[in-house]
C-alpha cells in the first residue's frame, strides 16, 4: 500500500528555513519514513534534488515546518 500525504495549506512558519513549495509537495507526495506523533506527523521525503527534507504536518492537514531532515528523523522507531 502506498502513502501519499497532502497539505491543504501552510503556515507561516513553514517557510522558515526556505524550502520551497514546490520541494514541500514532492517530498509529501514520495514519503520514505513517517514518524506519527501526537497532534502531527513528521514526513521525511526527497525534494526536487532528491535532497531528504523533514515536513510538519498538523492535525489540520496544514504544513508547520520544513527543512533538511535532521539525522533523528532519518531514524525508523
Amino acid at each position: 500500500m502506498e502513502t501519499t500525504l497532502t497539505a491543504v495549506g501552510y503556515l507561516e512558519s513553514a517557510w522558515r528555513h526556505g524550502i520551497s513549495r514546490e520541494d514541500i509537495n514532492h517530498a509529501l507526495s514520495n514519503p520514505v519514513i513517517v514518524h506519527y506523533l501526537d497532534g502531527y506527523v513528521i514526513v521525511v521525503g526527497p525534494s526536487r534534488s532528491g535532497q531528504l527534507l523533514e515536513i510538519g504536518v498538523n492535525d489540520d492537514d496544514l504544513v508547520f515546518h520544513a527543512m533538511h531532515a535532521r539525522e533523528k528523523f532519518l531514524r525508523r522507531k
